[in-house]
């Protein structure tokens, strides 16, 4: 169980966890140009869905205890920013896909910052006094 410290950070990967699992899907279904890229492809949708929905399983772990799972929650951070600036880009470029603008450019963006704001500090560990291991 988190510390009240590690709380907010907790809150946070369960929501994000929860929605990369069961919310990716729905988005590109009923919000396509704010979350599906054209050509439009279901093979490229499926892999997407698939890599999501696997971090999004291993956030909801490291929901539990966040100073165990700091590496996790850095990767997710600045690979979520590094996805959104580069799709921000393209969405500038291609007036097809501006709608992403508004769409998963922010709300990866926001997953990012969010993260990087909350992960735990190098060396920081649970006030049980556990180690990461």
């Amino acid at each position: 169980m988190p510390d009240k410290v590690q709380q907010p950070l907790s809150t946070f990967l369960l929501v994000f966890g929860l929605v990369f699992i069961f919310g990716v899907w729905p988005l590109m279904m009923f919000w396509p140009s704010g979350w599906q890229w054209q050509p439009n492809q279901a093979e490229y949708e499926q892999m997407i869905i698939g890599v999501y929905a696997t971090l999004g399983v291993f956030l909801v772990l490291a929901s539990r205890d966040p100073a165990r799972h700091r590496s996790l929650i850095l990767f997710t951070a600045w690979s979520s920013l590094a996805h959104s600036g580069i799709m921000a880009v393209q969405a500038i470029q291609d007036a097809a896909e501006r709608g992403h603008l508004i769409g998963d450019v922010p709300v990866l963006a926001i997953v990012g910052i969010v993260l990087i704001v909350l992960a735990p500090k190098s060396g920081e560990t649970a006030v049980s006094g556990e180690g990461p291991g």
